[in-house]
């Protein structure tokens, strides 16, 4: 957890403080250990009504778990139905992120003859020019833009967006939601659900921003394309200022393993990160290219926001069981939402002192309690809340076994990346 030490009196001397969440990306993963974290910090602080905050801002999987928090799903409700599987209508199962692009590669395919004869042609009107390897080259254009299609996660989301209470329409919202996507083509961030972007519905935005590139294909939206907001910044904390938060809440699920202290831990052997394969050691890059860029970025908010305050909870680098966790395993993902779960838990049990001084002025206090329960898990208290109630008559589908097909199996290789 990280805050920037600014003068208590500067939020002491303020009335009405507001509150806001940024939540980062990580994809399925990163999902399941936002809701785990949320879980506690609902739990845990007396006052804090996460259904009721100023802003919510999140992207990649932060813009799903942000989007059901302002459309008032409880974290214990999002445990209950994304963890573990208790949705009889509608229910979620990790697959609908990873359909392949079908008819993605039928295209691309049919492409290639033209492709080579014009790569030919080419060829022999400037042979000089370039080599039959380097006329080869134009082959990339047969390459898919991405490997899966993520219509279907749109589409489910739009669904369940139908239960009673709530809405896929930005400007139906109770507050405000900030859904961050990057346009491919010019490389800006984009925020859906400012203004003038508030006539994309929240679905296909979060379709939008969950988009990593070379996992999906970008997303079309009045003639832009668009892909994951990770591309700009992992966290955009400062976009919930700007809003008018004074005090932001942020979740950081993307962090990279730290193999010297996870062996230690024995949670994994030397060299195994780099004896793992591709998909894992771009995994570690990618990861350590998001954090960072998050804590550089936390300085400039220090510089940039003086009197205003982030606390950040991010998952502990010595445990290899989080980093190689399978989306695709039900006991994986009660694993990785046990462990947010935990982990927050004991953040805030650490800075109790200084959160207490911090969060007071909110009307915010620590639920003691709570926090010194060493029985307490996940489970505790967890069934307080009934599931949503939907407005029309949905088909009642069966979630898939739990174990991992051979697909699931490669599927988690490639999208462990991000």
């Amino acid at each position: 957890m990280w805050g920037h030490q600014m003068s208590d009196k500067a939020l002491q001397n303020k009335t009405n403080l507001k509150i806001g969440l940024a939540l980062g990306g990580g994809g399925p993963l990163g999902g399941i250990y936002e809701i785990g974290a949320l879980r506690a910090l609902d739990e845990a602080l007396d006052g804090l009504d996460l259904n009721n905050l100023h802003t919510y801002v999140g992207v990649n999987a932060g813009s799903f778990v942000a989007a059901n928090l302002a459309n008032q799903m409880t974290p214990a409700q999002m445990c209950r139905i994304f963890v573990r599987n208790e949705a009889d209508i509608h229910p979620f199962h990790p697959g609908v992120f990873y359909k392949p692009a079908f008819a993605e590669y039928f295209q691309r395919t049919k492409a290639i003859p033209k492709i080579l004869f014009k790569a030919w042609t080419n060829l022999l009107s400037h042979p000089n020019d370039q080599s039959v390897l380097e006329s080869l080259t134009a082959l990339a254009q047969a390459v898919p833009s991405g490997i899966f299609d993520n219509e279907g996660f749109h589409q489910y989301i739009s669904k369940s967006y139908n239960a009673i209470g709530r809405t896929n329409d930005f400007k139906q919202l109770r507050k405000k939601l900030i859904i961050i996507a990057a346009d491919l083509e010019s490389g800006e961030t984009v925020r859906f659900g400012s203004d003038g972007l508030q006539h994309i519905q929240i679905s296909k935005a979060i379709q939008c921003s969950m988009a990593a590139p070379g996992l999906y294909r970008p997303v079309e939206v009045d003639d832009h394309f668009y892909v994951d907001g990770t591309l700009n910044k992992g966290m955009h904390t400062s976009v919930a200022m700007d809003d008018g938060a004074d005090i932001v809440f942020a979740i950081n699920p993307v962090v990279p393993v730290d193999v010297v202290q996870a062996v230690d831990s024995g949670t994994m052997s030397r060299h195994e990160l780099s004896q793992s394969g591709m998909p894992n050691v771009l995994s570690q890059v990618y990861r350590t290219m998001i954090h960072s860029r998050l804590h550089s970025g936390l300085k400039y908010i220090k510089r940039d926001y003086p009197n205003k305050e982030v606390i950040l909870f991010e998952p502990i680098r010595n445990d290899a069981n989080l980093f190689f966790s399978s989306v695709f395993s039900f006991n994986s993902r009660k694993m990785m939402c046990e462990q947010a779960y935990q982990l927050t838990r004991a953040s805030l049990r650490a800075r109790s002192e200084e959160l207490e001084a911090l969060l007071a002025p909110a009307g915010i206090r620590l639920r003691h309690d709570i926090l010194n329960d060493e029985a307490r898990t996940l489970s505790t208290g967890l069934y307080g809340a009934a599931l949503p109630t939907y407005q029309t008559n949905v088909r009642k589908i069966s979630v898939p076994k739990t174990n991992d097909s051979y697909l699931e199996k490669v599927t988690n290789k490639v999208v462990s990346i991000f």
